[in-house]
């Protein structure tokens, strides 16, 4: 571990002299329904959470400043069970410092499998300690009709006060380290192809290549995408104003119908304390 009993020691005299406690939000959010997710979780602290965005090509992992008194949140959406390998690069910049941490899987409702478990090691890795974990359902992001709308006001209402009661523990002083479900070693990393194409609708405005988080379509040639850097993460058919970039309807179609067992049925957002 990371942490030490001096520096459980330091938050919890912190938090008895009552100074302030920062809260920080990493969050990995391609198109959104991670962002939603974390937003009413940390809805749930005391005050206004500092905003780093992990999906940013110039992201500064030094502009955390966290202390031991401090409270974050690290948020990613699950890819096929994992956390993207892009979110973990970023978060590797990131040094916690000793701060108290709840880690977020976020998932289209199929599964997020060790996708917590892998956060809460890049988490303890880069030195925070993590007091709690949670797993929310968003809309799927290329299958929108799983999971259609969530988070919802339902989900929105029951993740802060998921987040009320992380930053109770947190104020307690309590560091221990919750139970949380995975596998290690990890599953094998690794999704259904899905690259994003631009359509004859496309004007070049570049908007998509401004944004794209793994750098994956040229400034110079927006309607073009590498495919051997494209992450399939989707934000790029997410946020187009000419609504012109779309992956493969018959693929997608195939993968709808290929999920629908284990899709179809709403799962429920959990807390580990």
């Amino acid at each position: 571990m990371c942490y030490n009993k001096e520096a459980a020691s330091r938050q919890q005299k912190s938090v008895k002299e009552g100074i302030s406690m920062k809260f920080v939000s990493l969050v990995f959010s391609p198109t959104g329904g991670t962002q939603k997710a974390a937003g009413a979780l940390t809805a749930g602290w005391q005050g206004p959470a500092q905003q780093l965005d992990l999906t940013r090509m110039d992201f500064d992992g030094s502009a955390a400043g966290l202390t031991a008194g401090d409270l974050a949140l690290i948020a990613v959406p699950s890819f096929a069970g994992r956390v993207p390998a892009l979110a973990a690069q970023r978060l590797a910049g990131v040094r916690g410092n000793g701060a108290c941490c709840a880690v977020l899987a976020v998932y289209g409702n199929r599964a997020y499998e060790d996708t917590l478990a892998e956060l809460y090691d890049l988490a303890v890795q880069c030195g925070f300690r993590v007091i709690a974990g949670v797993s929310a359902v968003a809309e799927h992001s290329i299958m929108h009709c799983y999971a259609a709308g969530r988070p919802d006001a339902r989900d929105r209402a029951e993740l802060q006060a998921f987040g009320r009661r992380i930053l109770e523990k947190a104020r307690r002083g309590d560091t221990a380290a919750p139970q949380l479900p995975g596998n290690r070693p990890y599953k094998q990393a690794g999704a259904a192809a899905m690259v994003p194409a631009a359509g004859a609708a496309c004007t070049g405005c570049g908007f998509c290549a401004e944004k794209c988080p793994a750098g994956a379509i040229p400034r110079e040639a927006p309607a073009v995408t590498d495919a051997a850097r494209c992450i399939y993460c989707m934000r790029c058919v997410s946020i187009c104003p000419q609504h012109a970039r779309h992956t493969d309807a018959e693929k997608a179609a195939l993968l709808a119908r290929k999920l629908q067992p284990v899709c179809q049925t709403p799962k429920t957002n959990e807390l580990f304390l």
